[in-house]
């Protein structure tokens, strides 16, 4: 079974049925971002020093794991 973005994303954030975007800045309490964006401001929350990653980058360096793709990633945060 493949993991989906959208369904982790509405994991995390605590939400049903929203888009992408819409959990990701749910989540990650921004407003109109777009999903990368608002993982970046998230991490970033916990190191003001973050550089901007790609989608797969920040969706593994906020789940602590290294080299898996985005929702996989997600699905290790409990």
């Amino acid at each position: 079974m493949a993991l989906d973005l959208q369904g982790e994303l509405n994991r995390l954030a605590g939400t049903d049925g929203m888009g992408a975007a819409g959990a990701a800045n749910a989540w990650a309490g921004t407003d109109g971002l777009e999903v990368v964006g608002a993982l970046n401001a998230l991490q970033r929350d916990t190191d003001p020093d973050w550089q901007d990653q790609d989608l797969a980058g920040v969706c593994n360096a906020l789940a602590g794991t290294d080299g898996l793709d985005a929702p996989g990633a997600l699905a290790a945060i409990p």
